[in-house]
């Protein structure tokens, strides 16, 4: 399993417009084969600021979820909201304590 960080930075003006689409999708993302786990944090001192963690059995996994229709779809809706380019990191997770 590994983890994948996307950091997005949105314009104010599409915070909401963001969140909504997130709220509509969130279930298939988490639902998608291999994803474990989906999380969305916001920046407490910078609101444009979100991250969101997945969890993935397989870089296969993620890989067939970012060839999907559906996230290319997703994926360019939400690039309108950007105000900077995204950065994305795919990362092992090494020690977890519950």
């Amino acid at each position: 399993m590994f983890v994948r960080i996307v950091k997005m930075s949105l314009h104010s003006k599409f915070i909401a417009d963001f969140q909504a689409m997130f709220d509509e999708k969130k279930s298939k993302i988490r639902n998608s084969p291999g994803c474990k786990l989906l999380e969305l944090y916001q920046d407490k001192n910078n609101p444009e600021i979100f991250f969101t963690y997945s969890y993935w059995d397989k870089e296969s996994d993620l890989e067939n979820y970012r060839n999907s229709d559906f996230f290319k779809e997703t994926w360019t809706q939400t690039k309108g909201y950007f105000n900077d380019k995204p950065e994305a990191w795919s990362v092992n997770k090494n020690v977890s304590l519950p």
